[in-house]
């Protein structure tokens, strides 16, 4: 039986892509709900000057967070659609 879970391990520095293909940056961090454990963002890392263009939320620190909402797919890279970031 396949498992389809990802560990918090797992997606650590995977790279951020929309699904266009344009390059984000990679997974400093997750943000999550403490009570539920629902995911609510990334935390963005070597953030891009496209992801930097998008304007998304940012942490007290500056850095991006990608809502959980704009996740499409998680593999070798985390597939984000660009139309659900705004």
């Amino acid at each position: 039986m396949q498992n389809n879970k990802n560990s918090y391990s797992a997606l650590i520095g995977k790279m951020i892509v929309t699904k266009e293909g344009k390059r984000l940056g990679f997974v400093r961090d997750i943000t999550f709900e403490s009570k539920s454990g629902e995911l609510i963002s990334l935390v963005v890392k070597d953030s891009t000057p496209y992801a930097r263009n998008l304007n998304l939320e940012k942490t007290s620190a500056n850095e991006l967070l990608i809502p959980y909402s704009g996740i499409i797919a998680i593999g070798d890279f985390i597939i984000v659609s660009e139309e659900d970031l705004m």
